[in-house]
């Protein structure tokens, strides 16, 4: 597994800060406008969101790692999009599951708003509960809920979650394709899939897809004071909704298959965040 040197040092804040640095130095640019994340089956949009400036490997920059998870890159790409805002793709994540700690999960978000982002979109591939959105079907993120049983905050750091995805980007995102559904995503910690009682426990407290991602970060996100613009990809029906057994192999498939269409929804985003 390769690890950058610095991981080890600093305090979250300072890495971040380090890591900011380090890219704008990197890349020639003064700061960041956008920041993209791309969950399990979405590194292909990366290709269409704007014009290269540059890329590099996300473990040769301060306090990040590569990625273990099959399906996911490990690089970050800076591009300018087509309404001239500097933007930041992170072609992969690291998840809560992977044992380094909430900081890792969040490191990227907080770099990103570092380098001066104001404006987060989160992806990620999950189950669906609601048997009408079919594998592929990408859902906008209306709220969430966080059974990690864990925190990116620390102390007594009151973030206000009210409206933790913007009502403003979800209006945009419907001007990129009107027939968006949107849900509730409930993240647990993974790594296994959630049981059939779990996935009716979630859809009990009002979840419509469950993942393991993206929750911390945007609530990392909100601490920095960033809009966040979450996206679900439906790669699978949850457990107890499916037919079948749950296999990674399928979230990728997904992905391939609905390649085009998310190329599309993210590029159009890219024109108008």
């Amino acid at each position: 597994m390769t690890t950058n040197t610095q991981t080890s040092s600093g305090t979250p804040s300072e890495l971040a800060a380090a890591a900011a640095a380090a890219i704008q130095e990197r890349f020639g640019i003064d700061g960041l406008d956008v920041s993209f994340v791309l969950g399990s089956g979405w590194s292909a949009a990366a290709d269409d969101l704007g014009t290269e400036i540059g890329r590099c490997e996300l473990a040769d920059l301060p306090g990040f790692s590569a990625p273990v998870v099959a399906g996911h890159g490990g690089a970050l790409r800076v591009v300018r999009t087509a309404n001239d805002k500097v933007a930041a793709i992170f072609t992969g994540r690291t998840h809560f599951y992977e044992g380094r700690g909430v900081e890792a999960v969040v490191h990227g978000v907080r770099t990103a708003a570092a380098a001066g982002a104001g404006v987060l979109v989160l992806t990620n591939g999950c189950g669906g509960l609601n048997p009408d959105w079919s594998p592929g079907t990408p859902v906008l993120i209306s709220d969430h809920l966080n059974l990690t049983g864990a925190s990116p905050l620390a102390g007594a750091t009151f973030i206000d979650l009210t409206e933790a995805y913007a009502v403003r980007l979800r209006e945009l995102a419907r001007t990129v394709s009107a027939e968006l559904p949107e849900g509730v995503y409930a993240q647990f910690r993974g790594p296994q899939y959630e049981t059939p009682a779990e996935v009716r426990m979630a859809k009990v407290m009002g979840a419509d897809l469950v993942g393991m991602s993206t929750t911390l970060e945007t609530i990392a996100a909100r601490e920095a004071g960033m809009e966040v613009l979450g996206i679900s990809l439906v790669t699978n029906l949850a457990a107890g909704i499916s037919p079948t057994p749950l296999h990674h192999e399928e979230v990728i498939e997904a992905g391939k298959a609905a390649a085009p269409r998310l190329r599309e929804l993210l590029s159009g985003l890219a024109g108008v965040l």
